[in-house]
């Protein structure tokens, strides 16, 4: 049974999920030339990370333009939030708290790190809220209610920036160490059928694409341009 502390936190310090595949077909047999290299469970949480990152840039952008006195960008803010909501908080964190952190907390590693995260995941849900509903079609935004967007996205960034860095360089290289070969790599299946499943066949390809949208309405798509002269 998962342990629970004040707040509401939940621990899962009971048995991991087991890494069973979703799907039923046989994987056709690829020659040696054809044949690509596993996905592991690391690098597709790391590129979900990549996901995660550009929405913050997003969030930077409309609190650059707000604190110059610019027209608020909620359509983007929202349609990026909604991006963290499904894909980054339902998706990638449920992966976390289903297959990594109950592994580490049963191998009685980085527990209180562990923690730390998964409350983090609760806090990050409520300002996911709050920016949801702030930037929703009907809202008109009055200086306090652009003040208190601010604050959020400011929240939101201060916060996940160190979490990510945390579970790139810490949390998962333990997760590799802790998880035998075998398992190791058929969790990387389990982790990419999940997102096909919930995604549909574009799977994370869609999801950038539609990060890269919102990035073109907010002209901050071109990597160029974030060069500095020096």
């Amino acid at each position: 049974m998962p342990a629970v502390l004040a707040g509401g936190l939940v621990l899962p310090i009971g048995r991991p999920a087991e890494p069973t595949r979703t799907g039923t077909s046989t994987p056709a047999r690829l020659s040696p030339t054809q044949a690509k290299a596993p996905v592991t469970p690391p690098e597709d949480l790391m590129l979900e990370h990549g996901v995660l990152k550009r929405v913050l840039l997003v969030y930077r952008e409309a609190i650059r333009r707000i604190d110059s006195g610019g027209q608020t960008p909620t359509e983007a803010v929202h349609a990026g939030a909604g991006i963290i909501r499904d894909f980054i908080e339902n998706y990638h964190e449920h992966l976390e708290e289903r297959y990594v952190f109950p592994r580490l907390f049963r191998a009685h590693q980085l527990t209180g790190t562990v923690i730390a995260l998964l409350e983090q995941h609760q806090r990050g849900r409520v300002l996911t809220g709050r920016i949801l509903d702030a930037t929703g079609a009907s809202k008109t935004l009055d200086t306090r209610s652009r003040h208190d967007l601010v604050t959020n996205l400011a929240a939101f960034i201060r916060m996940y920036e160190p979490h990510e860095a945390q579970e790139d360089t810490v949390i998962f290289p333990a997760f590799r160490d802790v998880v035998p070969a075998k398992e190791f790599l058929q969790l990387g299946e389990v982790f990419q059928d999940e997102g096909h499943r919930r995604f549909g066949t574009s799977g994370f390809a869609g999801i950038v694409n539609q990060v890269a949208e919102i990035e073109k309405t907010l002209g901050i798509h071109d990597l160029a341009q974030f060069t500095p002269q020096v």
